[in-house]
């Protein structure tokens, strides 16, 4: 394919301190650009987050170079060519362009080059391997200056083959098109997917993890998801079966409250009804114990909660679970139930936690002891039956009312018959 150039603005390639290491490396018979996603980025006037390089440069005279220049050069992954240097505090990616010598899915061995359009050939999708220099030129071997102007995820070259070197790049296609894809599916890549899903499950849980959770939060993730359960790719990444009207409602809800996109919310509303769905995906995505807890929380008999729920029933969750753990779960039957995110009642139950704040149990040990209670199993008792009757009186907090609460008590506790045997 013939190079195809077009000129961005280079502002940012200019500042510090992405400019200052492009002066450093860009030149004295070396080149260095800016490649991948913040190319990418730019032309689609989406914010820049990570910004990686290439050069012609090897790795050793990327961290000379950079030494020189008083920027501290870490060699993160040598082998492959990749050296991290830090310039006034922030890390680039600086990588030697290469090309697969031999394939064998993410640890490929390659050779150091000078090529930029075989570099640029060895990437996963044309949007991906568009490289800019300094003065803002952008240079484009694979088509992916037009698939960004529509929006088109697609592979380059043959996508079977492409997926064949990283199987990790079937649900890549997936995501990149949730997050800056338009329209359907590009059908090649569609396709390619379909054929090859079972080297799905010759990756590790953590990168299927990683991709699976970067999805759910992506622009568009709902049509996107809805089109992997429609040729069973969903279903075999999850190990079950998906809830999507559940997971586009809890998109609905957060925006309905302000809410920030959070995965363990998705990932729950989508694949999680009951906490055995919760262990499952503990195992399949390799969760972490925090995660875990989160998602059976929110799965622990979400079903009984209702927008008919009193201001009082909702309290009383919301002392048991904490605002967080209270949210969720609400969150969840709220995506679930058959009232949309206008529904006022499950507004109000939803925002309870910002009118009412969990009150603390005001007895302690002492105001047992005092009243004649052992330290040990029968003090542990009191405070127990102390709490659920301070939780059924309303939270009082007046003197009156705890004292009598305590006094109650301990005279139940006196008043049951000795075991047997004693």
């Amino acid at each position: 394919m013939t190079e195809i150039q077009r000129r961005l603005d280079a502002a940012w390639l200019q500042e510090a301190p992405l400019g200052d290491l492009l002066a450093v490396l860009d030149g004295a018979g070396e080149e260095a650009r800016v490649v991948g996603g913040a190319v990418r980025n730019a032309l689609l006037g989406e914010p820049i987050g990570e910004i990686d390089i290439a050069t012609t440069a090897p790795p050793q005279e990327v961290i000379r170079r950079a030494q020189t220049a008083g920027f501290k050069a870490v060699p993160t992954g040598i082998e492959h060519g990749t050296i991290t240097v830090v310039v006034h505090g922030q890390p680039f990616e600086v990588t030697t362009l290469r090309e697969d010598v031999e394939t064998f899915g993410r640890h490929a061995k390659v050779a150091f080059g000078r090529d930029w359009k075989r570099d640029a050939e060895r990437r996963d999708f044309t949007m991906n391997a568009l490289s800019a220099t300094r003065d803002g030129t952008v240079h484009d071997y694979v088509g992916g200056i037009a698939d960004v102007a529509a929006r088109r995820v697609r592979f380059i070259g043959d996508a079977a083959a492409r997926i064949a070197e990283d199987y990790l790049r079937i649900l890549r296609f997936f995501r990149f098109h949730a997050a800056y894809g338009d329209g359907a599916l590009d059908p090649a890549g569609l396709a390619a997917c379909i054929a090859g899903r079972a080297g799905l499950d010759r990756l590790s849980r953590e990168r299927v993890r990683a991709e699976t959770i970067k999805l759910l939060l992506a622009r568009r993730a709902a049509p996107v998801l809805a089109a992997m359960a429609e040729v069973g790719l969903l279903e075999h990444v999850l190990g079950g079966v998906p809830l999507l009207a559940s997971y586009a409602n809890m998109g609905k809800l957060e925006a309905r409250l302000a809410l920030a996109p959070d995965s363990m919310r998705h990932l729950t509303a989508l694949a999680v009804s009951v906490v055995e769905d919760a262990e499952r995906l503990r195992e399949r995505l390799r969760l972490t114990n925090a995660e875990y807890a989160r998602c059976a929380s929110m799965a622990d008999r979400w079903w009984q909660i209702s927008n008919r729920w009193s201001e009082r029933e909702g309290q009383l969750l919301l002392y048991r679970l904490g605002p967080g753990r209270y949210t969720d779960r609400v969150l969840l039957a709220w995506a679930r139930s058959s009232e949309g995110a206008a529904d006022q009642q499950w507004h109000s139950l939803a925002t309870l936690p910002s009118r009412w704040s969990v009150p603390v149990f005001p007895l302690k040990s002492g105001d047992f002891i005092g009243r004649g209670v052992a330290p040990g199993p029968a003090l542990g008792a009191a405070l127990a039956a102390a709490e659920e009757a301070w939780i059924a009186a309303g939270f009082p907090d007046d003197r009156a009312a705890l004292a009598a609460i305590a006094d109650a008590t301990v005279a139940g506790l006196t008043a049951r018959p000795p075991p047997r045997g004693s």
